[in-house]
């Protein structure tokens, strides 16, 4: 059964999609949402849940007009308390990120420095390890949750080697600068995504051309350093943030053996290249 934050979730991303309509080829769907357009449920009891949506700008790509500032207003969204955070229907959060690569500006403002007219500091915000979602892509049909609602849009999804390098970025830098904010969730979204595929070889094989790639590379070095680091052991950070979200219904063990089963797997065939 689909939560309703989530149905609510799907409702308010359309919206800003929507809003979005002439940079919309600009816009790569990143975070949960994306996972689970991925993997589904993956045979977990926790069933895919979310509260926001997050979408990855790549600016190059954006429209001379309208700023996306202007859209997002029109829209009916709301700037948040941080650049990128935009508030739709109901309080329900959008985050707009653009990948550190190819922001501008000092890399110590959070603020993504767009070009004109997307430059006002509110618009997005600059996210290490978004570059590889820039390049491994597919584009999807993006509808809603709710049976009644016919609205879909045609969108640029991250594939999950892109996904895998964003979060465990994400949760590397956590766990580095603000450990409090370490979620669960995030290590089970990353198992939801090794457990879903069943190319393993070609997931291995997406990794190496992100790793070759010059606007990727160093992200997705990153990425594969830490995978080493925080997965490979059933009490390394990853194994143990997916058995706590899964706590109530799995076997905590049985979760980090399989984590640490599939990152060995992994980490084998992309050596193997």
């Amino acid at each position: 059964m689909i939560s309703p934050e989530y149905v609510q979730a799907r409702a308010v991303l359309l919206e800003a999609l929507e809003g979005l309509g002439a940079h919309r080829d600009a816009v790569v769907l990143v975070g949960a949402q994306a996972v689970y357009l991925h993997a589904g449920a993956a045979d977990f009891a926790t069933a895919p849940t979310t509260t926001d949506a997050d979408l990855a700008l790549i600016p190059g790509k954006l429209a001379d007009e309208p700023a996306v500032v202007d859209a997002m207003r029109v829209a009916g969204f709301v700037p948040g308390d941080q650049p990128g955070r935009w508030l739709g229907r109901g309080g329900i959060a959008v985050d707009l990120m653009a990948p550190e690569a190819l922001c501008g500006g000092s890399s110590s403002h959070r603020s993504a420095r767009l070009q004109p007219p997307h430059n006002d500091k509110m618009t997005a915000r600059r996210t290490l390890g978004l570059e590889a979602a820039v390049l491994d892509n597919d584009v999807r049909v993006i509808r809603a949750l709710d049976a009644e609602d016919p609205r879909s849009f045609k969108i640029k999804v991250a594939g999950p080697a892109a996904l895998v390098v964003s979060k465990v970025i994400k949760i590397a830098e956590r766990r580095e600068q603000q450990p409090h904010r370490l979620k669960p969730k995030d290590g089970l979204d990353v198992l939801r995504l090794l457990r879903a595929e069943k190319d393993v070889p070609g997931l291995a094989r997406s990794l190496r051309d992100l790793v070759s790639n010059e606007l990727s590379s160093e992200v997705a070095k990153q990425a594969v350093d830490e995978l080493r680091v925080l997965a490979t052991e059933p009490d390394d950070l990853l194994p143990t943030l997916a058995a706590e979200a899964e706590a109530v219904f799995g076997d905590p063990d049985e979760i980090k053996m399989s984590m640490v089963a599939l990152v060995e797997e992994l980490l084998l065939e992309f050596d193997r290249g």
